[in-house]
């Protein structure tokens, strides 16, 4: 199968989520990532559980569900980088790589000799890629960066979570670490451009990501309502600020999205709720009027929706023509028809499960999609096959590296 990306080889020196979901993502796309970790640990990940995967008998093995979240496609050799024949051997890999991604705190590599002043001396035209969490420079460069706490200073947790008016308002991460997996969608894009411009060019060059930069710019449209405005965004929880209603509703069993967008729909809305009359009474008629009246409406709204479960109010409402969608558990989400037909769960072969159950690239290219050859590895899995295909060592050699703790 064609792919994108399978000239391109990628030296792996991060873990943990930023680096490995952009190196995943690469993976993919064809490139041969080479993941380095630690002997005997490996990346951090690997432990982060429960939960963990199970082998054929259903017993747990030590390979941690977050771990195999963004580490497919990829091979893993151990290496010792503190030793100085393990920084020679990263040496030796990155003349044959392409892109080489870290994520040490920043100047951890340089006294290895494995920063990218040092490895441009090696490879010239290589593109290096640091993720730090706040970058290579600013009064902050020596910080850890921890999603977060990232979430907290780059402003995404001041307009996410409940009205502070209300019950169980206040600040609120998201579920899942933003920061990190869009440092990661960034890192991707800026590889991809450097790879283009190495291509046009023949130069290489130095990327340098950070996980606070990366949380204010996708601030988006918030980050320049303050710009335009001058007053920062509030918190509205699961409401819209400048239109109802258009938000979760609890049903009788569950709960739904409405996003009525405007004043027909609204209409549609209420009819299907057997209460026509909230759309004729003049608080409501109009969306700034019920944006005025919001506190009325939205209790007299929330009684109405109460009265069906999820699934009669999906009917109803699509039937009318109302905008609308459930609050779907993940194990509603894989069972759904149209997640099923797009692909975003795939079956891997796997040398200790049997196989293993990955959450598919969205990814669509219709002449070098997204490629599934390998499952997230077990720790040192490659190294030997590395080492001896890429750097011709020998088997005795290989022996001997492994009796001192190298790899």
């Amino acid at each position: 199968m064609k792919t994108a990306l399978g000239h391109i080889r990628v030296l792996d020196l991060t873990r943990v989520l930023a680096g490995p979901w952009c190196a995943q993502n690469l993976a993919d796309l064809g490139a041969d990532v080479i993941k380095i970790e630690r002997p005997g640990a490996g990346d951090d990940t690997r432990s982060w559980g429960p939960p963990y995967l199970r082998d054929e008998q259903g017993h747990d093995t030590t390979e941690a569900a977050y771990y195999l979240a963004a580490n497919r496609g990829k091979r893993s050799v151990t290496l010792d980088i503190a030793s100085p024949d393990g920084q020679e051997i990263v040496r030796q890999l990155a003349r044959q790589s392409d892109v080489v991604l870290e994520n040490y705190k920043v100047g951890q590599l340089k006294k290895y000799g494995l920063d990218y002043a040092s490895l441009k001396q090696e490879k010239p035209d290589l593109i290096y890629c640091s993720v730090t969490g706040f970058g290579q420079t600013g009064p902050y460069a020596q910080r850890a960066g921890y999603d977060f706490i990232i979430q907290g200073m780059g402003g995404f947790m001041s307009i996410t979570g409940e009205r502070d008016d209300l019950p169980g308002g206040g600040p609120q991460k998201a579920g899942v670490a933003i920061s990190d997996l869009m440092t990661g969608m960034y890192a991707t894009i800026a590889v991809m451009a450097a790879l283009a411009h190495r291509d046009r060019t023949g130069e290489g060059q130095y990327i340098d990501m950070a996980l606070l930069d990366v949380q204010v710019a996708m601030m988006a449209n918030m980050g320049t309502n303050y710009l335009a405005s001058g007053k920062p965004p509030v918190r509205w929880g699961n409401a819209h600020p400048n239109i109802v209603p258009y938000q979760t509703f609890a049903t009788a069993d569950g709960h739904i999205i409405v996003a009525v967008g405007n004043d027909g729909q609204y209409r549609k809305f209420v009819d299907a709720g057997g209460r026509p009359d909230l759309a004729q009474d003049e608080r409501f008629a109009t969306n700034p009027m019920r944006v005025r009246h919001r506190d009325i409406l939205v209790p007299l709204l929330a009684e109405m929706v109460k009265t069906r479960t999820k699934q009669e109010w999906i009917d109803a409402l699509e039937a009318a023509g109302v905008p609308c969608g459930p609050i779907n558990r993940l194990d509603e989400v894989f069972e759904n028809p149209q997640v099923q037909a797009r692909g975003l769960r795939v079956d891997l072969p796997h040398p200790t499960a049997g196989k293993v159950g990955l959450v598919g690239s969205p990814m669509k290219m219709s002449a070098t999609p997204p490629r599934y050859d390998l499952p997230p590895p077990l720790l040192g899995q490659h190294t030997a096959e590395v080492l001896a295909d890429l750097l011709r060592k020998s088997d005795e050699e290989i022996a001997e590296l492994r009796a001192r703790g190298v790899i």
